[in-house]
């Protein structure tokens, strides 16, 4: 069973604000009926300030009081039917500094292992901009006589799953695109 958020102050609030059994206190909270007997002598969690259930939405007044008039009653918590939040999937992406410098390693890597790819994608996959994938691809980057190809996965720029997609995009875009036996190697030789 799902445990209330915050088990031990909303087991204080509950003692403080309700006439609930400490048995049913425990099965709500997940706690020992013990330990919610020493809640109410004052022995444990003194001084912690209790937390409403039913203002956070995990209780009812209206299940408080049932669970009241029948001892043998069971809280339940209540199911939030907020939608959960989404995970933020699109827009740039934080490139720490230490890795920074190895972008244009991987767009070389990109243009002579993929030369298919468009400047957009290999924009999106490794979070760089196009004048920048010019720069490499004209060699007038002002690095470019230390850009060595490395793979943009082993870099930790973009991963593998993302790699294979943009591939793969590109092979419905263009119906030939790379071939299914000819995937890169994963390990550059050194």
């Amino acid at each position: 069973m799902a445990q209330p958020l915050m088990p031990k102050a909303t087991a204080v609030w509950l003692v403080e604000n309700t006439a609930l059994t400490f048995e049913q206190i425990a099965a709500f909270c997940g706690l020992h009926a013990l330990e919610i007997k020493a809640i109410a002598d004052g022995e444990v969690a003194v001084g912690m300030v209790g937390f409403d259930p039913v203002a956070s939405g995990q209780l009812t007044r209206a299940e408080i009081e049932r669970a009241e008039r029948v001892p043998s009653v069971r809280l339940s918590l209540q199911v939030q039917d907020l939608p959960q939040p989404v995970q933020r999937s699109k827009g740039p992406r934080y490139t720490p500094v230490t890795k920074r410098g190895d972008k244009p390693d991987a767009i070389a890597w990109l243009l002579k292992s993929h030369p298919d790819l468009s400047d957009t994608q290999i924009s999106r996959l490794i979070g760089t901009t196009k004048p920048t994938i010019a720069a490499v691809r004209d060699r007038t980057h002002w690095n470019a006589q230390n850009i060595k190809p490395r793979n943009p996965v082993l870099l930790g720029l973009c991963t593998q799953r993302e790699l294979e997609e943009a591939l793969a995009q590109l092979r419905r875009q263009t119906g030939t695109g790379t071939e299914e036996g000819a995937v890169p190697e994963s390990h550059p030789v050194d």
